[in-house]
């Protein structure tokens, strides 16, 4: 490693020590898993509380009634059946959910329709009288069986399904998805780049920064300041988002483990993209200002596009995330932290389009750091006035 890396490794080192031991990262991540695990848990509840599955059937479907709920109870999987005259008015019982599935047809071959998906739990009883009917009806039959017959046979057999609704049966999870990894890096973000701002103004003001500089170059000391945070920023991120992951799936809020597992991978690198892009943003405004009173005033309109951001993330993700205008804002590099994850989760985002959108991003986030690097240099040791950018970069 050079002097100039080892300086700047010191100087990450020293921000990320000193953060991990503050009793507010402690805290603020407590508070965050708390409150995580209390979203998981009251969606857990909501989703497999003590929900009895309706099932209809209809015609020699009836016959199977007592069976099914029979089978289903030693699978602890409460199930009530209820007999079905009317297709037409049963079919829009489906639609509207009073009804989770509707079966037909001879208990050897059943016809069952549904909304979306059919319950793994319910498939596999339905699958398992299917089969039974099918061995019985061998059996009755012919007088000598070939085996591999039977077993191919068997095989075969199963509940046909039919499903009203076309969209992905696990859209809702992917939603939920989105929404909290977009709530947690705008968190994230707004946090850990303020805090390289707030950095900067408190050595200045505090006359720290001149000793540092006797020793270290102005740039070292701001690349080790938005390293070092941006680390501790991830090791949160990623203890509240690998923790939220596990509690959702071991209480069964998300069944989709491998969609889970991705989000969160593309969430944090995501967190990187656009926390070196604010940060370099925060760094410069920080370093036009001299007193900790004027940060916030100063920081307002860089952290109203993160809120924009935001705002419009839970738009597009609940609207049309496929569409056109998602499409044009999740490639703007300001907005492509946070609106880019949330289509990924929902699958709705070719691949391409993440490439040109992580490009973007990474090139403006340099092109940002450049500039931060130049006006630290000219403006760290100033006091008085709040400098004009123009001031800064002469």
């Amino acid at each position: 490693m050079s002097d100039h890396g080892r300086t700047v490794f010191l100087v990450a080192r020293r921000e990320l020590t000193t953060r991990l031991r503050a009793r507010s990262f402690v805290l603020g991540t407590v508070v965050s898993l708390l409150a995580l695990a209390g979203f998981v848990l009251t969606q857990s509840r909501v989703f497999d509380g003590e929900h009895i599955t309706t099932v209809g059937l209809n015609g020699q479907s009836m016959a199977v009634a007592d069976v099914l709920t029979e089978t289903a109870a030693q699978l602890d999987y409460p199930v009530r059946t209820t007999p079905i005259t009317d297709l037409t008015a049963a079919r829009e019982q489906v639609e509207d959910g009073t009804l989770d599935a509707l079966v037909s047809g001879a208990p050897a071959a059943l016809q069952v329709l549904v909304r979306g998906d059919l319950d793994p739990d319910l498939r596999s009883v339905l699958n398992g009288i299917v089969q039974r009917q099918v061995l019985a009806g061998l059996l009755a039959s012919v007088e000598e069986l070939d085996a591999n017959q039977v077993l191919a046979t068997m095989a075969r057999a199963g509940a046909e399904v039919r499903s009203l609704d076309s969209d992905d049966p696990q859209q809702d999870q992917r939603l939920a998805l989105a929404l909290v990894i977009v709530a947690l890096l705008y968190v994230s973000l707004l946090l850990y780049a303020s805090m390289v701002a707030q950095g900067v103004v408190e050595e200045k003001s505090s006359g720290v920064v001149e000793l540092l500089l006797a020793t270290v170059r102005p740039w070292q000391l701001l690349s080790g300041k938005v390293v070092g945070l941006g680390l501790v920023g991830l090791i949160q991120l990623t203890a509240v988002g690998v923790a939220g992951l596990l509690l959702a799936l071991l209480t069964g809020a998300l069944t989709i483990s491998g969609t889970a597992a991705g989000t969160l991978a593309w969430g944090l690198v995501w967190y990187l993209l656009g926390y070196l892009l604010y940060a370099a943003v925060f760094a410069v405004v920080g370093s036009l200002v001299s007193r900790q009173e004027d940060v916030q005033a100063a920081l307002m309109p860089t952290t109203a596009v993160l809120l924009v951001a935001f705002v419009l993330g839970f738009a597009v993700l609940t609207g049309n995330p496929a569409g056109a205008t998602a499409t044009v804002l999740s490639l703007l590099p300001p907005l492509s932290p946070l609106l880019m994850p949330g289509r990924i989760a929902l699958a709705a985002v070719p691949l391409w389009q993440v490439g040109v959108a992580v490009v973007l991003t990474a090139a403006t986030a340099v092109l940002l750091a450049r500039l931060g690097a130049v006006v630290y240099r000219n403006s760290v040791l100033h006091n008085g006035p709040r400098l004009r950018l123009r001031e800064a970069l002469g």
